[in-house]
């Protein structure tokens, strides 16, 4: 099981990010164009905790967008980590000034960048679908990705739609990955957490990269994020309408693991569901995951490496010098676009597929 505090960890390197506004698309004759929307959810609709069915979206759309007006762009979304808000990712990674960069030299094809908000009241969906959190993954295969190609001049299949996301986001990314071949032809996992969730396991030492020390000099995330971890994967992984107020059932009761709900959090590890969807997964042109060696995360990123080898799943993995957090930016620019630039179909400036 993933430690708590890598997640924490997530948050507390993003909430002072969230003081400022959102940055628009760099200046310049080459500039993209910055749309924060809502995308409502009507697979969210009627959630038992509560969270609104209209959801942030940020969308990058890229520097010739606005003058081609019959030139089609591939699509990558991107889901955001534990504790943070798509907001906080869109600013660490300075997504516009990035791929305004990146672009308009030519480095890149030109592509959209759709960052979904999944923030719940315990901080987190965990990108999954349950009665209680809504059904996330119905929102973000079906609703959010209808919307997007209604609304914008997208290439509007698998070949050209990728999926990437960071921590929680990277959980995401493998689960919708293994379930849902038919949406995306390209993955990218960043640091992924929960690839094996046995509550019932003892709790691993809190890594190195440590949360920050708050005001007072206590070391730590803010107050409640630790509280909220369970409580989030419990309202995704083991719902239970019966069970107001919060209509979750916990693994553990006075200390002592409940099996029946143990078993619902390991089936819900992609390291235990990844044998089920072998075939899905070797459907993806192409599938990359990365972790930091001095992540908390890379004993269990390792792993889901060594499984997908063993069954022969086509896949790139690097490890880098970095922990949890401190590489995202550099990731994101240096890697994660340029994949997604190189694998999905794009559409030239003439008009023809690539």
């Amino acid at each position: 099981m993933k430690s708590p505090f890598v997640l924490a960890a997530c948050a507390t390197a993003l909430l002072a990010l969230l003081a400022t506004g959102i940055p628009a698309a760099t200046s310049g004759p080459k500039s993209g164009t910055v749309e924060t929307i809502q995308v409502h959810g009507k697979s969210l609709e009627g959630n038992l905790e509560g969270d609104p069915p209209d959801r942030d979206v940020f969308v990058y759309l890229p520097p010739s967008y606005a003058t081609e007006k019959n030139r089609r762009y591939p699509v990558v979304y991107f889901l955001h980590g534990y504790g943070a808000k798509a907001e906080a990712y869109w600013k660490l990674m300075e997504v516009p000034a990035t791929a305004d960069k990146l672009m308009s030299s030519g480095a890149l094809h030109e592509m959209i960048l759709v960052h979904p908000d999944a923030y719940t009241i315990y901080n987190g969906s965990m990108y999954s679908n349950s009665p209680t959190t809504g059904d996330w993954e119905t929102y973000l295969t079906r609703d959010l990705v209808e919307y997007i190609d209604a609304h914008y001049r997208t290439i509007a299949n698998r070949d050209a739609r990728g999926l990437a996301g960071h921590s929680m986001g990277g959980y995401g990314t493998l689960r919708l990955a293994m379930k849902y071949p038919e949406v995306y032809s390209s993955i990218y996992a960043m640091s992924s957490c929960c690839l094996m969730n046995n509550p019932a396991a003892p709790r691993p030492p809190a890594p190195a990269n440590r949360p920050p020390a708050d005001k007072e000099g206590k070391a730590g995330p803010p107050a409640g994020v630790f509280a909220k971890v369970f409580s989030a994967e419990a309202a995704a992984w083991s719902p239970d309408p019966k069970n107001p107020p919060n209509f979750f059932d916990l693994p553990t009761e006075n200390g002592t693991p409940r099996p029946e709900i143990v078993a619902k959090w390991i089936a819900n590890s992609p390291l235990a569901m990844v044998d089920q969807y072998v075939s899905n997964l070797k459907e993806y042109r192409a599938l990359k995951m990365d972790v930091g060696l001095q992540d908390g995360l890379a004993d269990s990123n390792k792993q889901m490496d060594a499984s997908l080898t063993e069954l022969n799943v086509p896949h790139t993995f690097e490890t880098y010098e970095g922990n949890h957090m401190n590489r995202v930016k550099e990731r994101y620019e240096m890697q994660v676009l340029p994949f997604f630039s190189e694998n999905l179909k794009t559409q030239s400036p003439g008009h023809h597929a690539k």
